[in-house]
């Protein structure tokens, strides 16, 4: 965690789970640590921590099993990579070719 990030920190834990599981690091129905754990381990408070289940629940990366714990959604993989792409194509390809127009690059010298 980058708590220095201007990024919101409850986004910075959704991000590095997101990067978790498209690393494989977590599968498919793995559990993850509870919120207290989770809180715990990273040095927040598990307010922020239930923030982040909370959203990663609403985009369906992870599921609550009631009483058990956290687990990661069988297509969470699929979610992830599509939501990064589609991240990565909306805003950081539009800075990139900004940048590389500013700098007078050909796209034949970056993809050779």
């Amino acid at each position: 965690m980058d708590f220095n990030s201007n990024k919101s920190i409850y986004l910075q834990i959704c991000d590095s789970i997101c990067e978790k599981i498209m690393s494989g690091e977590l599968g498919p129905d793995s559990r993850i640590p509870s919120v207290r754990d989770y809180g715990a381990e990273i040095g927040v408070n598990p307010n922020t921590v239930m923030r982040s289940y909370e959203k990663l629940t609403n985009d369906g990366i992870i599921y609550n099993k009631r009483g058990i714990g956290y687990f990661i959604s069988p297509d969470a993989k699929d979610i992830v990579l599509q939501r990064s792409r589609k991240e990565f194509l909306e805003e950081e390809v539009p800075q990139i070719i900004k940048r590389m127009k500013l700098l007078g690059l050909d796209p034949k010298e970056i993809f050779c």
